[in-house]
């Protein structure tokens, strides 16, 4: 049997293209404690992802799921009520949209940024990642893609490899860009930093509006099929 990536890149994307912490990590790397900073907050966010990768895995591993080609009916459901929750999502991020003229509010704990140890930047990026209700979803989604796929040794430690990669990519690439790019990599962080701020939202809503759909097309068309 195949990975399934081509199931597990849309969820892996929607997890990568999560505009706050994308900002978190840059302002991170604009304080006094940039370098070690920048790399605990990417060293959180993938532990987050890890760990909670580990615990629905383990949880999978307890029920029957029926296979990929055929999933059970609860798992369809399941599928059916994520891509519902994410089409949810999508809809709040886009009325919660700042107008032109208004000004972008980011979360308050941002203004403590420069302020801010190694713990405390890992134990935030793992919160992110791990507990953020759009990334749980997703989250739950690519461990039953990966349990429905039977995976087992180096398949699964590939694919899951893989996943977190792409999942990370975002918060991982700054940092590195930080590293090599000098001056030049902090005027374009600073550029990717307000673009981000002033397009959050809308960009959350269409990621969230088309992920939402294809779960809730792929949840509708089991359960037909079936």
């Amino acid at each position: 049997m195949g990975l399934p990536l081509g199931d597990l890149l849309p969820l892996a994307v929607g997890i990568a293209v999560s505009p706050i912490p994308i900002i978190a990590v840059i302002l991170m790397l604009f304080s006094p404690k940039a370098l070690v900073n920048g790399v605990s907050f990417a060293l959180g966010w993938v532990a987050g992802l890890i760990l909670v990768a580990i615990v629905i895995l383990a949880l999978t591993s307890t029920v029957d799921m029926g296979t990929s080609s055929e999933p059970n009916t609860w798992v369809s459901l399941l599928k059916l009520l994520i891509g519902l929750l994410l089409l949810f999502l999508a809809y709040r991020n886009w009325k919660q949209r700042p107008s032109a003229d208004d000004e972008v509010e980011m979360p308050k704990w941002m203004a403590g940024i420069d302020n801010f140890t190694p713990m405390k930047a890992f134990g935030l990026a793992a919160l992110l990642s791990g507990l953020n209700p759009k990334n749980l979803l997703l989250n739950v989604s690519a461990m039953m893609v990966i349990s429905l796929a039977e995976l087992t040794g180096m398949a699964l430690i590939v694919t899951l490899f893989i996943y977190l990669l792409l999942a990370s990519i975002t918060v991982i690439v700054p940092v590195v860009y930080y590293l090599v790019g000098g001056e030049k990599a902090q005027k374009t962080l600073d550029s990717w930093k307000t673009w981000l701020s002033a397009n959050n939202a809308v960009v959350m809503a269409v990621l969230l509006l088309v992920i939402g759909l294809k779960l809730l097309g792929d949840g509708l068309g089991a359960l037909i099929s079936g």
